[in-house]
């Protein structure tokens, strides 16, 4: 039964609602709705201008109308007068079908249509840094490998605490906080879920952990890669399917624990890695973490070509267990709609083909990624590459649909151009001369 919000409001003490969606670029965009008005929103929807957020649309487009889903109702446990709502925009009275949470929802009613549910569990990793962003925040933080450094932790337990306890009261199931690899870098976990319920409170968190951070003075950044000579941050993924309550990816037989289903699965993503990293790695900055050469810490637990294997953190694939598979590839700045869509998409469409992925391969690819066959694909250099592929993608066009693509390219193509109008320090410094 839906969640009637104006009586939730007066239950709860909600005197606000922000009702939110995310746009093509993963930005949060919302309007505060008083408790007195949520009926007539819930009905009609809240009106925004689409062409003043990252949507493909134009001064002259009608307004875009968000209905809230009540479903997704969050009250914010640091500011419990306001509940959050993640919304699905309309236009004209449908659907605007290259918003990101709406082509989620879409790739999610053809897996349903077979009786499958995707399962999604993300590790959001952040940096804590100054204010300008221009250092971390703290600056006894400085061991050469500070992963799970217990004292740097303890210097942040106010943030992560409070974090922990919000996860905890909204019902997250939250497991474990750590420091990561990176000098200022952390991760917190929380139990998995169907994707579009991960999608939903992976949105919230991005935003709950900036909020938090500013209450404390400091700044929480996803950004890929902030800091040249430290690890940068990804979103690694545990994607598992679903059919009538059991996993179909398992199978205790399987040396791995997977089931032929699973490496289906695993064979599509692989096989439609390149064509998803516009998606999975959104940014200008993704490159400089994927591509990246060995950092303080030694290495950049990121992957630069296409491979997959068991419990091996050097690889773009890991199967860390029974009945479930790890996507190192993403990184802070996914879209949370998009990159289960794509993902979705690419391993429906191995299941559908009974693609291969081949046998594990059983090498550390940092040191030994020479050894790799030759024929083992690379991940993108840059954002235009990627774009390029997505471009030309006839699966993502197929699944996700050609006006998503379209639209999802050509503002990445802009933010591009945008990029490649910038000149360097590097390029005065090394051409001035030349």
């Amino acid at each position: 039964m839906a969640t009637d919000l104006a009586k939730a409001a007066k239950e709860r003490g909600i005197k606000y609602f922000l009702i939110s969606y995310v746009d093509l670029f993963g930005t949060l965009r919302a309007k505060l709705a008083p408790a007195a008005a949520i009926g007539e929103m819930a009905k009609e929807g809240a009106g925004f201008a689409g062409f003043a957020s990252w949507l493909d649309m134009t001064p002259a487009d009608p307004d875009v109308l968000a209905i809230p889903d009540p479903a997704s109702l969050i009250q914010l446990p640091w500011k419990k007068e306001v509940g959050w709502l993640a919304a699905d925009p309309y236009m004209n009275g449908k659907l605007v079908e290259q918003a990101p949470r709406v082509v989620l929802k879409n790739m999610r009613e053809k897996a349903a249509k077979a009786g499958y549910t995707l399962k999604t569990g993300v590790e959001c990793e952040y940096f804590l840094v100054s204010p300008d962003g221009s250092e971390i925040s703290d600056a006894s933080d400085i061991q050469a490998k500070p992963c799970y450094d217990q004292s740097a932790l303890m210097r942040r337990y106010d943030v992560i605490s409070e974090i922990c306890d919000s996860m905890l009261e909204l019902g997250w199931q939250p497991y474990q906080n750590d420091h990561e690899d990176a000098n200022g870098q952390f991760e917190m976990n929380w139990l998995y879920d169907d994707a579009l319920v991960t999608a939903d409170r992976m949105a919230f968190f991005k935003y709950m952990v900036k909020a938090i951070a500013e209450k404390h003075g400091l700044r929480a950044t996803f950004m890929p890669k902030p800091f040249a000579n430290l690890t940068g941050s990804g979103c690694h993924v545990h994607v598992s399917l679903w059919k009538d309550g059991k996993n179909l990816f398992e199978d205790g037989n399987d040396g791995l624990g997977l089931s032929r289903t699973a490496y289906n699965f695993i064979g599509g993503v692989m096989n439609a890695a390149q064509e998803l990293c516009s998606i999975t790695n959104p940014t200008v900055n993704s490159y400089k973490r994927i591509n990246a050469p060995a950092t303080l810490s030694g290495a950049t637990w990121s992957p630069n070509s296409v491979t997959y294997a068991g419990n091996n953190r050097t690889h773009m694939i890991r199967i860390p267990g029974n009945g479930r598979f790890e996507l190192r590839l993403a990184d802070g700045a996914a879209n949370p709609y998009l990159l289960p869509a794509a993902l979705l998409a690419a391993g429906l469409d191995g299941m559908a083909r009974s693609i291969n992925p081949g046998d594990p391969l059983n090498i550390d690819m940092y040191a030994e990624g020479h050894k790799a066959p030759a024929d083992t694909k690379k991940l993108p250099l840059n954002l235009l590459d990627a774009l390029r592929l997505t471009e030309k993608s006839e699966l993502l066009r197929r699944e996700l649909g050609s006006e998503f693509i379209d639209s999802y390219v050509k503002l990445k193509n802009r933010e591009w151009d945008d990029y490649s109008r910038q000149l360097t320090p590097w390029e005065r410094a090394n051409t001035l001369d030349c």
